[in-house]
């Protein structure tokens, strides 16, 4: 299976955290599926580091890369086709990267790995 994970699945994976779920830890440590983390979700980081919403031990251009080559995740960049996707989305979800994500595991065959409602009420596949 080919997965995406959402930015609150990468840091509670990278920080071992209990609020993932089972079904989500199992899915993205097994070597039977592919499990990327989008440019999206280092941004959104970055963003929520310095707005002071998000504290991380090291900075986010140090933090990101680590953890993701650290937890084995492909890196997925974002491209135009994704981003202008947006528009052709319900107003569903009001935050732009996760309207992002759900662009990319759709035009990219991808299921996201989220535990958010909003996202599972998209035309994406999704697990958690």
């Amino acid at each position: 299976m080919t997965l995406l994970v959402d930015t609150c699945t990468f840091l509670w994976l990278a920080a071992d955290d209990p609020k993932l779920s089972a079904t989500a830890r199992s899915s993205c440590v097994s070597p039977e599926n592919q499990v990327y983390l989008s440019a999206l979700s280092a941004w959104e980081i970055a963003v929520k580091y310095r707005l002071g919403r998000l504290p991380l031990p090291v900075p986010p251009h140090v933090y990101v890369e680590s953890r993701r080559e650290w937890l084995g995740l492909a890196p997925l960049a974002l491209e135009e086709n994704c981003a202008v996707h947006d528009a052709r989305l319900p107003p569903l979800h009001r935050d732009p990267f996760d309207r992002g994500l759900v662009a990319q595991a759709i035009l990219h065959g991808m299921t996201i790995v989220t535990p958010d409602p909003a996202i599972h009420a998209y035309p994406a596949p999704t697990l958690w």
